[in-house]
């Protein structure tokens, strides 16, 4: 439900930008929409990360709680995993800076 309501609240902001913006037809560029796109996949990617490592983490921690000796065995893989998402999240930042550069 509250997901519905931010949705909404998301759409209506978006929408009331361009509905409010002030010149003529011929005048728009697509600048807007391009800027707001790039905002969305810096959050997208931000959050679709830090999700990740949380779980990772959290998955990572579970496993060492109940075999201790296993800590060794899941440190690097974990510390691997967890840069191949950050990486994600990096990647999604280049290709928001990318459009915004257009």
């Amino acid at each position: 439900m509250k997901f519905l309501k931010f949705a909404g609240v998301l759409a209506g902001l978006l929408v009331s930008g361009v509905a409010l913006a002030e010149g003529d037809a011929s005048s728009v560029s697509s600048s807007g929409l391009v800027a707001i796109g790039s905002a969305l996949a810096m959050g997208l990617a931000a959050i679709g990360a830090s999700g990740g490592q949380g779980k990772a983490a959290g998955s990572a921690l579970e496993g060492i709680a109940r075999n201790p000796g296993s800590k060794d065995a899941v440190f690097v893989p974990l510390l691997l995993s967890l840069a191949f998402i950050e990486l994600s999240a990096l990647l999604g930042f280049v290709v928001a800076f990318l459009w915004l550069q257009k």
